[in-house]
């Protein structure tokens, strides 16, 4: 039976700047992040003043380009446009909170999160089902697994709007990995065999490495054919990472 958890786990949203607005008024335009985590809020960047605010609109572009590609050079040449007082806080607020973060941006815009966490109790059809159903319309998965109050193994899923693009030759995961534990094994859903389908091949791996009290993983992405202008085209797939550690206890945030 699943559950719809409405507290989030503490690896399931984490703070990000999720994109840059800008408001306007006669005598100048204030630029904005607009960061989501636990709470979302507002934070400063910039402000531009009169004489400039017909750059507000090309600023917030490059700035919200910047999240998705990080390409430093097509800033840079915006960033060298606008006073200079204004590209310095521009660059400086990058620096200290724009990190880049896995999996968080398509080529389309920041990736949001649909469901934030729905429990199941167990690998079976149920849980089958909801996976399938999520990965035929595009969603993007990410599911782990964790030790209950009662000494059971239940699953935690989240579902994303949208899957991640990774280059040809780009490791497939979009997923960062977790901090201080060792990657025993990654799985992926080229490695098919058999005529049985991604998800329950995917849910074989899992269930098995589970079995032996390891901490596991699974989320999709698109595998793309090509290294430029990689997204949206390629190969969607299932990866399954196994971690050289037990299984979580499960924590939810009060």
């Amino acid at each position: 039976m699943l559950v719809t958890v409405p507290l989030l786990r503490r690896d399931v949203r984490q703070e990000m700047i999720h994109s840059f607005i800008a408001h306007t008024s006669p005598g100048r335009s204030r630029v904005f992040a607009l960061v989501k985590g636990p709470r979302d809020e507002l934070e400063a960047v910039t402000t531009l003043r009169a004489g400039d605010l017909d750059m507000t609109g090309e600023l917030v572009d490059a700035l919200n380009c910047f999240l998705a590609d990080r390409d430093e050079a097509a800033l840079g040449e915006t960033l060298d446009r606008v006073p200079k007082p204004v590209g310095m806080a521009a660059q400086q607020y990058l620096k200290n909170k724009c990190a880049p973060k896995l999996g968080a941006f398509t080529g389309f815009g920041p990736i949001d999160v649909v469901r934030s966490a729905v429990y199941f109790g167990k690998i079976d059809e149920e849980l089958e089902d909801y996976l399938e159903g999520a990965y035929m319309i595009g969603l993007g998965i990410r599911m782990s697994n964790k030790y209950k109050s009662d000494g059971g193994v239940g699953w935690v899923v989240q579902l994303l709007n949208d899957e991640v693009s990774v280059p040809a030759s780009a490791e497939p995961r979009t997923w960062a990995l977790p901090a201080g534990v060792k990657l025993l094994q990654t799985w992926t859903s080229m490695r098919l065999t058999g005529g049985i389908g991604p998800v329950r091949g995917a849910l074989n791996v899992a269930e098995d490495a589970s079995a032996e009290g390891r901490s596991v993983r699974l989320h999709t992405l698109l595998h793309s054919h090509r290294d430029v202008d990689f997204e949206g085209n390629g190969t969607s797939e299932f990866v399954v990472d196994v971690f050289d550690a037990p299984i979580p206890l499960e924590h939810l945030d009060e």
